[in-house]
Protein backbone atom coordinates (compact mmCIF):
# COMPACT_ATOMS: atom_id res chain seq x y z
CA UNK A 1 0.00 0.00 0.00
CA UNK A 2 1.29 3.48 -0.85
CA UNK A 3 2.19 5.75 2.03
CA UNK A 4 -0.16 8.75 1.94
CA UNK A 5 1.25 11.95 0.49
CA UNK A 6 2.17 14.64 3.00
CA UNK A 7 0.07 17.73 3.60
CA UNK A 8 2.95 20.22 3.32
CA UNK A 9 4.41 21.25 -0.04
CA UNK A 10 7.95 20.30 0.85
CA UNK A 11 10.73 19.88 -1.70
CA UNK A 12 11.49 16.38 -0.38
CA UNK A 13 9.35 14.39 2.02
CA UNK A 14 10.44 11.22 3.79
CA UNK A 15 7.52 9.20 5.13
CA UNK A 16 7.69 6.23 7.52
CA UNK A 17 11.05 5.17 6.04
CA UNK A 18 12.84 2.09 7.34
CA UNK A 19 16.37 1.31 6.12
CA UNK A 20 17.70 -2.22 6.48
CA UNK A 21 20.42 -4.58 5.29
CA UNK A 22 18.62 -7.89 5.23
CA UNK A 23 17.18 -8.45 8.70
CA UNK A 24 19.38 -5.77 10.28
CA UNK A 25 17.45 -2.51 10.69
CA UNK A 26 19.67 0.56 10.38
CA UNK A 27 16.96 3.16 11.04
CA UNK A 28 13.18 2.90 11.27
CA UNK A 29 10.10 5.11 11.03
CA UNK A 30 11.84 8.19 9.62
CA UNK A 31 9.41 11.00 8.77
CA UNK A 32 10.59 14.54 8.00
CA UNK A 33 10.53 17.25 5.31
CA UNK A 34 13.21 19.16 3.41
CA UNK A 35 12.05 22.55 2.18
CA UNK A 36 12.94 24.41 -1.00
CA UNK A 37 16.35 26.16 -0.74
CA UNK A 38 17.18 24.45 2.55
CA UNK A 39 20.75 23.63 3.37
CA UNK A 40 19.72 20.45 5.11
CA UNK A 41 22.17 18.36 7.12
CA UNK A 42 21.83 14.65 7.81
CA UNK A 43 23.78 14.17 11.04
CA UNK A 44 24.47 11.62 13.74
CA UNK A 45 27.19 9.45 15.18
CA UNK A 46 29.33 6.97 13.30
CA UNK A 47 27.34 4.08 11.86
CA UNK A 48 23.96 5.76 12.23
CA UNK A 49 23.15 5.45 8.52
CA UNK A 50 23.75 8.98 7.25
CA UNK A 51 25.20 7.94 3.88
CA UNK A 52 22.70 5.08 3.66
CA UNK A 53 19.87 7.60 3.98
CA UNK A 54 21.39 9.71 1.21
CA UNK A 55 21.52 6.62 -1.03
CA UNK A 56 17.82 6.05 -0.36
CA UNK A 57 17.07 9.65 -1.30
CA UNK A 58 18.78 9.34 -4.68
CA UNK A 59 17.49 5.85 -5.48
CA UNK A 60 20.63 3.78 -5.01
CA UNK A 61 18.94 1.75 -2.27
CA UNK A 62 15.34 0.72 -1.79
CA UNK A 63 13.66 1.16 1.62
CA UNK A 64 12.46 -1.81 3.62
CA UNK A 65 9.36 0.28 4.26
CA UNK A 66 8.08 3.78 3.51
CA UNK A 67 8.55 6.29 0.72
CA UNK A 68 10.49 9.30 -0.51
CA UNK A 69 8.49 12.04 -2.25
CA UNK A 70 9.74 14.83 -4.49
CA UNK A 71 7.02 17.42 -4.35
CA UNK A 72 3.82 15.40 -4.58
CA UNK A 73 5.40 12.56 -6.58
CA UNK A 74 6.29 9.25 -4.97
CA UNK A 75 9.89 8.65 -6.06
CA UNK A 76 10.11 5.27 -4.34
CA UNK A 77 7.17 3.79 -6.25
CA UNK A 78 7.89 5.49 -9.59
CA UNK A 79 8.44 3.42 -12.73
CA UNK A 80 12.06 3.35 -13.99
CA UNK A 81 11.39 5.89 -16.76
CA UNK A 82 9.74 8.32 -14.36
CA UNK A 83 12.46 7.80 -11.76
CA UNK A 84 15.11 8.65 -14.34
CA UNK A 85 13.47 12.05 -14.82
CA UNK A 86 13.76 12.67 -11.09
CA UNK A 87 17.40 11.63 -11.07
CA UNK A 88 18.19 14.10 -13.84
CA UNK A 89 17.26 16.83 -11.32
CA UNK A 90 19.93 15.63 -8.88
CA UNK A 91 23.57 16.55 -8.57
CA UNK A 92 25.59 14.22 -6.36
CA UNK A 93 29.07 14.57 -4.87
CA UNK A 94 30.28 11.42 -3.17
CA UNK A 95 32.55 11.46 -0.15
CA UNK A 96 35.87 11.12 -1.97
CA UNK A 97 34.90 13.50 -4.77
CA UNK A 98 34.90 10.41 -7.04
CA UNK A 99 36.83 12.09 -9.85
CA UNK A 100 38.42 9.91 -12.51
CA UNK A 101 42.18 10.12 -11.92
CA UNK A 102 42.97 9.55 -15.61
CA UNK A 103 40.86 12.55 -16.69
CA UNK A 104 41.52 16.25 -16.27
CA UNK A 105 39.20 18.33 -14.13
CA UNK A 106 37.54 19.63 -17.29
CA UNK A 107 37.08 16.13 -18.70
CA UNK A 108 35.58 14.93 -15.41
CA UNK A 109 33.01 17.72 -15.41
CA UNK A 110 32.25 17.20 -19.11
CA UNK A 111 31.26 13.54 -18.56
CA UNK A 112 27.59 14.11 -17.62
CA UNK A 113 27.26 16.76 -20.34
CA UNK A 114 28.45 14.30 -22.96
CA UNK A 115 26.17 11.55 -21.67
CA UNK A 116 22.93 13.49 -21.17
CA UNK A 117 23.03 16.43 -23.61
CA UNK A 118 23.53 17.08 -27.32
CA UNK A 119 25.79 20.09 -26.74
CA UNK A 120 28.59 20.78 -29.19
CA UNK A 121 32.20 20.27 -28.00
CA UNK A 122 32.70 24.05 -28.00
CA UNK A 123 29.58 24.62 -25.87
CA UNK A 124 30.69 21.86 -23.46
CA UNK A 125 34.11 23.49 -23.05
CA UNK A 126 32.55 26.86 -22.35
CA UNK A 127 30.10 25.45 -19.82
CA UNK A 128 32.81 23.42 -18.08
CA UNK A 129 34.95 26.53 -17.72
CA UNK A 130 31.95 28.39 -16.28
CA UNK A 131 31.25 25.63 -13.73
CA UNK A 132 34.89 25.57 -12.66
CA UNK A 133 34.84 29.35 -12.29
CA UNK A 134 31.78 29.08 -10.04
CA UNK A 135 33.75 26.93 -7.60
CA UNK A 136 36.90 29.06 -7.79
CA UNK A 137 38.87 26.80 -10.15
CA UNK A 138 39.10 28.97 -13.24
CA UNK A 139 42.31 28.13 -15.10
CA UNK A 140 42.55 24.58 -13.73
CA UNK A 141 40.76 22.90 -16.62
CA UNK A 142 43.80 20.87 -17.74
CA UNK A 143 44.97 19.78 -14.30
CA UNK A 144 44.56 16.19 -13.15
CA UNK A 145 43.09 15.37 -9.73
CA UNK A 146 46.51 14.30 -8.46
CA UNK A 147 47.91 17.74 -9.31
CA UNK A 148 45.59 19.75 -7.08
CA UNK A 149 44.81 19.79 -3.37
CA UNK A 150 42.11 17.79 -1.59
CA UNK A 151 40.00 20.90 -1.19
CA UNK A 152 40.27 21.66 -4.90
CA UNK A 153 39.25 18.09 -5.72
CA UNK A 154 36.16 18.51 -3.53
CA UNK A 155 35.28 21.76 -5.32
CA UNK A 156 35.78 20.08 -8.68
CA UNK A 157 33.46 17.30 -7.49
CA UNK A 158 30.82 19.92 -6.70
CA UNK A 159 31.34 21.49 -10.13
CA UNK A 160 30.67 18.10 -11.74
CA UNK A 161 27.58 17.62 -9.57
CA UNK A 162 26.36 21.00 -10.87
CA UNK A 163 27.11 20.23 -14.52
CA UNK A 164 23.47 19.64 -15.51
CA UNK A 165 22.10 22.56 -13.44
CA UNK A 166 20.46 20.30 -10.86
CA UNK A 167 17.53 21.40 -8.77
CA UNK A 168 18.92 19.54 -5.74
CA UNK A 169 22.54 19.00 -4.68
CA UNK A 170 23.46 15.98 -2.53
CA UNK A 171 26.89 16.19 -0.88
CA UNK A 172 28.34 13.26 1.08
CA UNK A 173 30.87 14.43 3.71
CA UNK A 174 32.21 17.31 1.58
CA UNK A 175 34.58 18.49 4.33
CA UNK A 176 35.99 15.06 5.23
CA UNK A 177 39.79 15.07 5.32
CA UNK A 178 40.14 18.80 4.80
CA UNK A 179 42.03 21.19 7.05
CA UNK A 180 39.87 23.79 8.89
CA UNK A 181 40.63 26.60 6.42
CA UNK A 182 39.81 24.50 3.34
CA UNK A 183 36.66 23.22 5.05
CA UNK A 184 35.54 26.78 5.80
CA UNK A 185 36.14 27.81 2.19
CA UNK A 186 34.02 24.88 1.06
CA UNK A 187 31.25 25.92 3.46
CA UNK A 188 31.33 29.45 2.03
CA UNK A 189 31.13 28.01 -1.49
CA UNK A 190 28.04 25.92 -0.60
CA UNK A 191 26.31 28.99 0.81
CA UNK A 192 27.13 31.05 -2.31
CA UNK A 193 25.90 28.33 -4.64
CA UNK A 194 22.63 27.96 -2.77
CA UNK A 195 22.06 31.71 -2.83
CA UNK A 196 23.09 32.27 -6.46
CA UNK A 197 21.54 29.16 -8.04
CA UNK A 198 18.53 28.72 -5.75
CA UNK A 199 19.31 25.04 -5.24
CA UNK A 200 18.25 22.86 -2.34
CA UNK A 201 21.32 21.29 -0.72
CA UNK A 202 21.30 18.05 1.28
CA UNK A 203 24.56 17.32 3.11
CA UNK A 204 25.80 14.32 5.06
CA UNK A 205 28.30 15.47 7.69
CA UNK A 206 29.39 15.09 11.30
CA UNK A 207 31.55 18.26 11.26
CA UNK A 208 30.14 20.63 13.87
CA UNK A 209 31.76 23.75 12.42
CA UNK A 210 30.11 23.13 9.06
CA UNK A 211 26.78 22.17 10.58
CA UNK A 212 26.48 25.45 12.50
CA UNK A 213 27.98 27.57 9.69
CA UNK A 214 25.69 26.60 6.84
CA UNK A 215 22.70 24.45 7.87
CA UNK A 216 19.29 26.00 8.45
CA UNK A 217 17.61 22.61 8.88
CA UNK A 218 18.67 19.09 9.85
CA UNK A 219 17.74 15.59 10.95
CA UNK A 220 19.55 13.70 13.72
CA UNK A 221 19.71 9.91 13.36
CA UNK A 222 19.87 8.39 16.83
CA UNK A 223 21.95 5.20 17.01
CA UNK A 224 20.56 4.39 20.46
CA UNK A 225 16.92 4.22 19.39
CA UNK A 226 17.60 3.55 15.66
CA UNK A 227 15.15 6.21 14.63
CA UNK A 228 14.79 9.94 14.19
CA UNK A 229 16.10 11.82 17.23
CA UNK A 230 15.20 15.37 16.21
CA UNK A 231 14.49 17.63 13.23
CA UNK A 232 15.16 21.35 13.04
CA UNK A 233 17.72 24.14 12.98
CA UNK A 234 20.96 22.72 14.47
CA UNK A 235 21.55 25.74 16.71
CA UNK A 236 18.06 25.45 18.13
CA UNK A 237 18.49 21.71 18.66
CA UNK A 238 21.83 22.26 20.41
CA UNK A 239 20.26 24.65 22.89
CA UNK A 240 16.72 23.35 23.28
CA UNK A 241 16.34 19.72 22.13
CA UNK A 242 14.69 17.42 24.65
CA UNK A 243 16.77 14.52 23.34
CA UNK A 244 19.95 14.09 25.42
CA UNK A 245 21.75 12.32 22.57
CA UNK A 246 21.09 15.27 20.25
CA UNK A 247 22.40 17.78 22.78
CA UNK A 248 25.50 15.69 23.50
CA UNK A 249 26.26 15.35 19.77
CA UNK A 250 25.87 19.07 19.09
CA UNK A 251 27.72 20.21 22.23
CA UNK A 252 30.62 17.76 22.01
CA UNK A 253 33.03 20.51 20.95
CA UNK A 254 32.39 22.33 24.22
CA UNK A 255 32.83 19.10 26.17
CA UNK A 256 36.24 18.57 24.54
CA UNK A 257 37.26 22.13 25.38
CA UNK A 258 36.26 21.63 29.04
CA UNK A 259 38.32 18.43 29.26
CA UNK A 260 41.37 20.25 27.84
CA UNK A 261 41.01 23.06 30.37
CA UNK A 262 40.58 20.67 33.31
Amino acid sequence: MSVPAKESKAKISIRDLTMAYGSFVVMKDLTFDIQDRDIFVIMGGSGCGKSTLLRHLIGLREPAKGSVYYGEENFTEAEPESREKFIRRFGVMYQSGALWSSLTLAENIALPLGEFTQMSPKAVRELVSYKLALVGLSGYEDYYPSQVSGGMNKRAGIARAMALDPDILFLDEPGAGLDPLSSRRLDDLILRLRDSLGSTVVIVTHELASIFAIANNSVFLDTETRTLGAVGNPSDLRDHSENDNVRRFLNRGEEIAVKKDA
